[in-house]
């Protein structure tokens, strides 16, 4: 997955990796964790100087990032800005923050390509209340996981919603 490239479920151009599922699955719901817990910063540093995380509109979920509207569309530097955002108390909209449950299932390991980058996919619910609010988010997960040292780290996640639209705000305040 690129910036110009939507995820796709099967790619044949992977080769078969030594990472496992079990490491996938510990890298995915220790994110779930941290962001549930709202340790933002904790969260930050699972994730590669290169990254990227893409939520595009629930009308166009193979879209072009650099051609198409988005809801999200970040690299490193603007995860930074998210989070120093999301941890102010100016985020009007998560300040006091929501209460979040992040559920993650059906991870798969697809393979890896040339450069040493593991791809994969996964389900997932987020759960959202706050005040009397309750929101429900659910989709899939396309991610790129890649090792630096010891430690696996995610270097790319599409997040894309099964919703066609986002009730009742027609907008995302939290991190999937």
């Amino acid at each position: 997955m690129s910036r110009r490239e939507a995820p796709v479920l099967e790619r044949r151009d992977l080769a078969p990796t030594d990472v496992t599922r079990g490491e996938i699955e510990d890298l995915l719901y220790h994110e779930a964790y941290l962001l549930d817990e709202w340790r933002m910063e904790d969260w930050l540093e699972l994730w590669t100087e290169d990254a990227e995380y893409v939520l595009p509109t629930n009308d166009n979920p193979h879209a072009d990032p650099e051609n198409d509207l988005m809801y999200i569309n970040h690299d490193y530097r603007l995860l930074k800005g998210l989070v120093v955002r999301l941890m102010s108390v100016h985020a009007h909209r998560e300040y006091p923050w929501s209460k979040t449950r992040h559920l993650v299932s059906n991870v798969r390991v697809l393979g890896e390509d040339a450069d040493g980058v593991v791809h994969g996919d996964a389900a997932f619910m987020v759960w959202r209340f706050r005040n009397k609010d309750r929101d429900c988010y659910v989709g899939r997960y396309d991610f790129r996981v890649r090792r630096v040292g010891s430690e696996l780290k995610l270097a790319g996640k599409w997040v894309t919603l099964d919703a066609w639209t986002l009730a009742p705000y027609g907008a995302v305040s939290i991190i999937l």
